[in-house]
């Protein structure tokens, strides 16, 4: 792309190019050092405690005396591609009290329609909550 080209203006290369104006004479800006110094305590701090997500990230940086919210340390941490270690939900452990009931369906032929119905009744909705 040539400024002083003879023959075709910047908007006509532009054109050419499928590229905007304003993209042309755009020259991207790196991180400010205020930034660049938070996301140094980000790491060092996440070096020692890699489970803080970006609000406990944003309370311990906030109890140092830096002015950051979490919004500012959610990107900060996204563009250093940091992602906090959870632990994951214990949802299909079963509990050894309750009990499992057989599937009484296992060894049944269905062969016609309307031959067997199913329904959940776990939570009936009240009047003043729900009837387990």
């Amino acid at each position: 792309m040539k400024q002083d080209h003879p023959d075709l203006s910047v908007r006509r290369q532009c054109r050419l190019l499928s590229l905007t104006r304003s993209g042309l004479y755009y020259h991207p800006r790196g991180e400010s050092t205020e930034n660049l110094a938070l996301m140094e305590i980000i790491d060092r701090q996440f070096l020692e405690t890699p489970w803080y997500g970006s609000r406990q990230m944003a309370r311990h940086m906030q109890r140092e005396g830096h002015k950051c919210g979490r919004h500012r340390v959610r990107r900060l941490m996204r563009l250093m591609r940091l992602v906090p270690i959870y632990q994951e939900p214990k949802t299909s452990k079963k509990h050894p009290a309750h009990k499992i009931y057989p599937y009484l369906l296992r060894d049944l032929d269905i062969t016609r329609p309307n031959q067997v119905w199913c329904t959940d009744i776990s939570y009936i909705p009240m009047r003043h909550g729900f009837l387990e």
